[in-house]
């Protein structure tokens, strides 16, 4: 966990509070590790969020492999689940601001349900 967040920020966080059940969310899957959810403002027909339950601020955090892997697995799951495991999915980790990373809780996109542009990257100044 990142030690530069105080136990209030975390308390604050939105996903955390998501874990924690104080805010509703459009559950997809969970295991001891993870928790999947729909994204509030979908970029695609499917566009969940996979986050690890214990708070860890992007992947420079030091996150146990034991977590990432239950991330990761959570992955063609989550896609089963959508509907989208033959169609296709893209996946996607922001970190930091340049990345546009708007929540500070480790998260990865799994987005689909459509065919989606090649390019990934659009950037601000263009």
């Amino acid at each position: 966990m990142n030690l530069l967040w105080e136990e209030n920020e975390m308390d604050d966080c939105l996903f955390c509070r998501i874990v924690r059940g104080e805010i509703p969310a459009a559950i997809v899957y969970q295991d001891d590790f993870v928790i999947a959810f729909d994204d509030i403002t979908p970029q695609a027909p499917v566009h969940t969020l996979i986050i690890p339950k214990t708070h860890y601020t992007d992947m420079n955090d030091d996150i146990p492999a034991e977590t990432l892997a239950a991330i990761y697995s959570a992955v063609p799951r989550v896609a089963g689940v959508k509907g989208i495991s033959q169609s296709g999915y893209r996946t996607i980790v922001n970190t930091g601001p340049d990345a546009n990373q708007t929540v500070l809780h480790m998260h990865v996109h799994v987005i689909g349900g459509r065919s989606l542009a090649h390019g990934m990257v659009i950037f601000g100044d263009e």
